[in-house]
């Protein structure tokens, strides 16, 4: 059974077309920030690794909007390297001073930019 999970899961992967990757990749570091913040007494330990994945995940984005040779629009560039930098200094002030509060913005932007890359509104 463990080896049909994971040739599906291999197809799943391979069939996902970059935006779908992204929404997804997204979402999953959307639902983990949600687990911390649901669970904040037990899970707050967590959230160091948490924000290390959002965060590699972030430069990602905002490495590849940068890039000269990005075909998106300058505005949609713009946006989402102001996003970047809003999320790297939000992952700051939660290493310093974490809350659960803190998290929602975090959620939110990748929920909705998930939601924007799967042409939902």
């Amino acid at each position: 059974m463990h080896h049909a999970t994971q040739a599906y899961n291999d197809t799943a992967k391979a069939t996902l077309t970059s935006r779908d990757l992204e929404a997804h990749l997204l979402l999953k570091a959307a639902a983990k920030l949600q687990a911390i913040k649901d669970e904040w007494t037990r899970a707050e330990a967590e959230l160091p690794d948490v924000l290390l994945y959002n965060r590699k995940l972030w430069t990602v984005f905002a490495s590849a909007v940068t890039d000269e040779t990005s075909e998106l629009p300058v505005s949609v560039r713009q946006n989402i390297a102001n996003l970047g930098i809003f999320i790297f200094n939000r992952t700051v002030e939660l290493s310093f001073a974490p809350t659960p509060e803190k998290l929602t913005a975090l959620i939110d932007i990748n929920r909705n930019v998930a939601a924007g890359l799967r042409g939902q509104d």
